[in-house]
């Protein structure tokens, strides 16, 4: 366990394509390593070599070991996802009954690299100097810890009582002893020697018990005061880690925003210290130094107990009502009486770093900026919500050389004075939101959520507000895009390694380089300062315009997998070059933010073959007519790559016929319409090879082997009174055995090689397709005149 221990740090810092190598997802996934570690350490696997068939009996006991345990974690795991995904796992690794002794073997070898890696430590980066996510599990504040503090407590108290009954036994027998002397000189009686021997050694043997007693109250005091600083010192890791989740977040990171644990800790720990207070004032003697070590925890745990429950929107335009809400977790223990009024002002980066001392200048006006600290009983939550907070006004600082107003930082500053049952002091809290942006109009809101972005994934946990790095390798920009991306969307469908290595090659601007962008640094100015040559926009742009477009639009194609996504025209062309004629697949515009084109094969008039693009269609072609319906009225493509045939794909996406409309109107569509079928009232007949009979073309090639650059879209739809609609069951849908991956069907060696055109294959320029919206007029009439 204890290797696994150290290796569960060390991975917050591994690549992703390390951690695979490690833990081959289809063979022994990191989940298995993670919940059975204690075992898998606690076994003897060095024995495990192939030739040594001799131990397959003992790999195979290992191996239904394995699985029955897999099994067993998952029907007591409470999670339903995680529960699947365990069960799937133990499916998967019946792979290894055949051979057991490749299951050991391999255990045996993950076991040496994880030593290798852990021996080698030092030499891994700091993950850190490009932040990663501190670790949750170590900064989680034990509820046993909190347990066994609240145990001590109760034994110091417990001690007190008995110190407290041993002293009143004392002050009697002193009472006793003194009557004792009494009488020799009343009476003349001589109590015996022995009687007040006896009663002088009780005497001293209670007084050292109470001694006794007092100096382990002390030890047990110092005790508990340093739990508690420790406890504390966990649970304020804690609410860091989860403010931090909280600002990772807003690129798509997981975030669990349930406070209610975290309220309860604090609540303990405030009456824990209560408690010790109370103890040291109950010692009649002071203890200064333990007295002062409560009054700072007790102060610390006021003023970190102020969260910001739901940030404000990052992006924020002047003149726009917004909403925000700010928590207090110690809100039961707020003394009664005067309400808690928080307020609201907006700070730049400077009043940032200082918030310690008392902001400067105002920086901006805030209206409706007051709102009051109520109690919820039913969520037992403190809260105060502000519901039509408003910029009226912000004053920008000084910018340096090109340096834009929306790259420029605010933040909101949450303040108030708080008393808390049981002291006597108010105490001044404060708490900042997210870093803002502040726009004055709409055009400003991408560039100005580039700014957020870049901030939210490349910040440090504990960093000056609010530093970012100005590079920053691709392998973590990469990774931001697809959480993003997949976020945004809300898809599971991640952006695979062909899409990371188009989207590496557009950044950098290098579309012949075939090598791994990994450690290649990426600069601010590349994301979203500098425009991608050629074009008038810079990469984030480009990228924000294909999520929005994917999210509002092609959100279904791209999670089932029938959307290829970012691809290099290289890429493109190893691709499609040997496949049959009508053959396409959907890629997103190079040229064009936020459009989508279809590529396909086509035969050229000499009978070679040609790579053709259709015109992009943008978010505005597909609000007058569907992918699914584009598609379907094309009929030069007929085959999805790399052999589905499109109606069986895209039949769900079509829509209906139209019923016929009343009052004798003659029923209207539209209709996609591509290059010279634009000038036609109905399309040509398509002279298509059907795939399946695995036709190649034997004709020659001919043209330039380059892609044109994408014109602007001119997307449109033909109106045609004769086109009726294809009949779709309802919710038929065309089941694949997993989602469409590129990887399946392209050749790894050909994709790593240096890309050669073929000279043979022609690429023609963009096929428009017909933006005019006709009436065939003589069907009217002929329809009228009857």
């Amino acid at each position: 366990m204890a290797q696994w221990i150290h290796m569960s740090q060390m991975i917050q810092c591994l690549p992703d394509e390390t951690l695979n190598n490690l833990y081959p997802p289809t063979a022994f996934p990191i989940e298995v390593r993670h919940f059975l570690a204690e075992w898998i350490e606690s076994q003897r696997w060095d024995d495990f070599v192939l030739e040594n068939v001799e131990h397959q009996s003992k790999a195979q006991t290992l191996l239904d070991q394995t699985i029955s345990m897999l099994q067993s974690i998952a029907q007591q795991n409470a999670n339903v996802v995680d529960r699947m995904k365990l069960m799937n796992i133990s499916r998967n690794m019946a792979m290894f009954q055949q051979q057991p002794l490749r299951f050991g073997v391999l255990v045996r070898e993950i076991l040496t690299k994880e030593r290798v890696l852990l021996t080698t430590r030092t030499q891994v980066p700091n993950p850190t100097q490009y932040q990663q996510y501190p670790n949750r599990e170590s900064s989680f504040p034990n509820m046993q810890d909190v347990d066994h503090l609240v145990l001590k407590v109760l034994e110091v108290q417990d001690i007190r009582q008995k110190m407290h009954q041993l002293q009143e036994e004392l002050n009697w027998e002193r009472q006793n002893y003194e009557e004792l002397q009494g009488p020799i000189q009343q009476n003349g009686l001589d109590p015996t020697k022995s009687e007040i021997q006896k009663l002088q050694n009780h005497i001293q043997q209670l007084e050292y018990n109470v001694k006794a007693m007092a100096t382990k109250r002390f030890q047990l005091l110092k005790e508990c005061v340093d739990c508690l600083d420790q406890c504390q010192t966990r649970l304020i890791s804690r609410l860091k880690v989860w403010r931090w989740e909280q600002h990772k977040a807003a690129i798509g990171q997981p975030f669990d925003d349930n406070l209610n644990p975290l309220q309860t800790w604090c609540e303990q720990l405030l009456g824990v210290n209560g408690k010790l207070r109370q103890e040291l004032m109950l010692i009649g003697e002071p203890i200064p130094e333990l007295q002062e070590r409560l009054g700072q925890l007790l102060q610390v745990l006021i003023q970190s107990s102020l969260v910001v429950d739901k940030q404000p929107p990052q992006v924020i335009k002047t003149q726009s009502k917004f909403s925000t809400t700010v928590r207090y977790l110690l809100g039961e223990k707020v003394a009664p009486g005067k309400p808690v009024v928080l307020k609201a002002q907006i700070i730049n980066e400077l009043q940032a770093r200082s918030l310690g001392s008392v902001p400067g200048d105002n920086v901006g006006e805030l209206i409706n900026n007051t709102a009051i600290l109520e109690h919820n009983t039913a969520s037992k939550s403190t809260c105060a919500t502000f519901r039509n907070m408003s910029i009226k006004k912000i004053k920008r600082a000084d910018r340096k050389g090109s340096e834009s107003v929306t790259e420029e930082k605010f933040a909101i500053l949450f303040s108030t004075e708080i008393t808390i049952t049981g002291c006597d002091t108010p105490y001044r809290i404060q708490m900042i939101s997210l870093p803002v942006v502040v726009i004055v109009h709409g055009s400003q809101d991408n560039n100005a959520l580039a700014t957020i972005i870049w901030d939210c994934a490349f910040s440090e946990p504990d960093r000056v507000p609010f530093m970012v790095p100005e590079r920053v390798p691709w392998g973590m920009m990469y990774k931001t895009l697809n959480s993003k991306f997949t976020a945004e969307v809300q898809t599971h469908h991640n952006l695979d390694h062909y899409n990371q290595h188009f989207l590496a090659q557009k950044i950098f601007d290098k579309p012949d380089f075939a090598d791994d962008f990994s450690n290649m640094m990426v600069s601010w100015a590349q994301f979203n300062k500098e425009v991608l040559p050629g074009r008038p926009f810079t990469f984030w742009q480009w990228f924000e315009g294909v999520m929005e477009l994917t999210k509002k639009h092609l959100k279904t194609y791209w999670s089932e997998g029938l959307i290829f996504g970012f691809i290099g025209k290289q890429h493109l062309h190893l691709i499609l070059k040997d496949r049959p004629n009508g053959t396409f697949l959907l890629r997103f515009s190079d040229s064009e933010i936020g459009g989508i084109t279809i590529a396909y094969v086509s035969a050229t008039e000499n009978g070679g073959q040609k790579i053709q693009n259709i015109q992009p269609f943008t978010k505005r072609d597909l609000e007058i007519r569907s992918l699914g319906d584009r598609i379907r009225d094309i009929n030069h493509i007929t085959y999805l790559y790399p052999d589905f045939p499109k109606h069986e794909v895209f039949k769900r996406f079509y829509s209906e016929p139209q019923a016929s409309p009343v009052g004798g109107y003659i029923p209207v569509s539209l209709h996609t319409k591509v290059g010279t079928e634009a000038g036609s009232a109905s399309p040509p007949a398509p002279s298509m090879t059907p795939v399946s009979e695995s036709p190649r073309s034997t004709g020659g090639f001919s043209g330039d082997p380059k892609f044109p650059h994408e014109q602007a879209p001119a997307t449109a739809a033909r109106r045609n009174s004769s086109l009726t609609g294809i009949n779709l069951e309802p919710g038929s849908r065309h089941q694949f055995p997993q989602p469409f991956s590129p990887q399946e069907s392209i050749n790894q060696d050909i994709m790593e090689e240096e890309f050669r055109p073929n000279p043979s294959v022609g690429f023609t320029e963009h096929i428009s397709t017909d933006n005019n919206m006709d009436l065939d007029l003589d069907t009217i009439l002929q329809t009228l005149d009857q």
